[in-house]
């Protein structure tokens, strides 16, 4: 892919961020797979749909991370709606009093939050209303 330089910075710096969050879930249901068959699972139907769901949510989220690339003001939603459902994992893990994982959930998701509403951002990425 080649370098576009009509993309604003935060739009590149949030198309990173969530192309690494696509490889970290990707991670993640590799992780469950090899769990549940070295028999650490209870279920293993369940363990694989948790697989399937995170193959899901990594392909939605490098999907996502090029059409921000490529400046599609649809893939605004997506990232938003993942993003606020890390925070609600984020808030989860802390009450539960995990915060080794709550943290590298939550700040991910707020900085891209933020770096999609900054005004470059929001420019880029805003449907121009029909003539």
């Amino acid at each position: 892919m080649r370098f576009d330089p009509s993309v604003p910075v935060p739009l590149r710096a949030a198309a990173l961020i969530v192309a690494l969050e696509a490889v970290g879930v990707l991670g993640a249901a590799v992780a469950v797979v090899i769990n549940t068959i070295a028999g650490a699972a209870n279920s293993v139907g369940r363990a694989l749909f948790l697989a399937a769901i995170f193959v899901l949510f990594a392909v939605v989220l490098a999907a996502s991370a090029r059409g921000l690339l490529h400046l599609r003001p649809a893939a605004r939603s997506p990232v938003v709606v993942v993003q606020l459902m890390a925070l609600a994992v984020a808030y989860g893990f802390f009450q539960a009093g995990r915060d080794e994982y709550a943290i590298p959930v939550l700040f991910p998701a707020a900085i891209v939050l933020y770096l999609v509403f900054t005004p470059p951002a929001r420019a880029a990425l805003d449907r121009q209303p029909p003539d």
